[in-house]
Formats: structure tokens, sequence, C-alpha cells
């Protein structure tokens, strides 16, 4: 999007909400928690996972006879493969940032509190934008461990499935960012990064 900042108001934007990057979890919960396309496919997405996962194990014990501890320590496996695929998540979308004109580019980390942040500074961004960014990783990242089942072991398939279950829980952010610009579509919500007070800012206007 070609304004910045300091020119939203002059045209026509008013500030709707700010995100805190220090209490995320709020925010998240409740735009997660609204009847919008993108917490359906969420939520849909984490059952479906679950399911797939409980299915092969079930599947190997009984048609195998792997017992479940040895099952248990692939589950951990796909758990570490997760925590592995969490800077690559990050680097994703950065570079849809970038693709989308963003100059300034970082990383924001807080273990304790376990989040990752993608931060574009002063950069304003539309809806359409800012779908390509949240997607991106979900859409690469699924795409690419979806399709390495064909090519793995029995015992492998629960390390990938974990994996891909842990990564769409840990992409909650995106979908809930993605919720809120759908529960407010009618106002043409834009939403920038505040690197320096580490505040997401969402601004709109009447289409």
């Amino acid at each position: 999007m070609n304004l910045k900042p300091e020119e939203l108001e002059e045209n026509g934007y008013v500030l709707l909400d700010r995100m805190n990057h220090q209490d995320i979890k709020p925010f998240v919960k409740i735009f997660l928690n609204k009847r919008t396309w993108f917490s359906f496919f969420y939520y849909s997405m984490l059952v479906v996972c679950l399911f797939v996962l409980l299915f092969i194990c079930i599947r190997l014990h009984h048609l195998y006879n792997y017992p479940f501890n040895k099952m248990l320590g692939q589950v951990f496996f796909g758990i570490l493969l997760f925590l592995a695929l969490i800077p690559v998540h990050e680097f994703i979308h950065v570079l849809a940032y970038k693709l989308a004109g963003a100059k300034q580019t970082s990383y924001d980390v807080n273990l304790k509190k376990f989040y990752f942040l993608a931060i574009a500074d002063k950069f304003v961004t539309s809806e359409s934008e800012f779908k390509i960014v949240a997607l991106a990783p979900f859409l690469v990242i699924t795409g690419v461990l979806l399709a390495i089942p064909f090519l793995s072991g029995d015992l492998w398939k629960v390390s990938i499935f974990t994996a891909l279950l842990t990564h769409s829980i840990g992409c909650s952010g995106d979908f809930a960012l993605l919720s809120y610009f759908e529960f407010n579509k009618e106002k043409q919500v834009v939403t920038y990064d505040d690197k320096e007070n580490n505040v997401t800012f969402f601004y709109g206007r009447e289409k």
C-alpha cells in the first residue's frame, strides 16, 4: 500500500484497535472465537489433523503391532520438527512483506510467552496484502508437510502429522488476524507495526 502511517487520518482512516505485542493472547482468543470463515477453517484444520494423527497411530498399532511408546517417540520428534520450522515460518512472513514492498523488516521473539512475530515497521498493509503475508507460511509449510508422507515410512507419518498439527496450532495468531479483517470487512481495514512501541495498529474507513 502506498500510504504512510501519518497519512492515514488525512485519507479518511480512523484508529480501530491496537494490539500490544507483549499481550497478544487476549486478542488472538477474541478473534479466533468470532464466527468468521478463517476461524472456522482454523479449528477445522486442527480437528482434521488430530483425527488423521490418531487414525494413523491406531492403524499402526492394530495392523503392525507397533507399541504406543514407540509412536510417542515419533510424536516427540514431530514436535521438535515444528520447533525447527518456526524460524522458517517467520522468514516466509518477512519474505512476503518484502515482496509487498516493506523495507524495514525484523523479528520479535518472546520465549517466556512463546510468541514469534515478523514485523514490517511503519509499513501500511491493506487487507489483500496482509492475507498473502499471513497465509504464506501456512500454505508453504503445510503443502510441504503433506507431500512428505507419500515418501516416508509408516512411523514417520506420525511425526509428520504431529508437526502438521502443532504447526497449525502455531498459526493461531495469523488466523486470528485474518479473522479480525474478515470480522471488520465493512471498514476497509489496514494495519501497520510500530516496532519501537511494540504495537500493531489497525485503521479503517467506510468503503
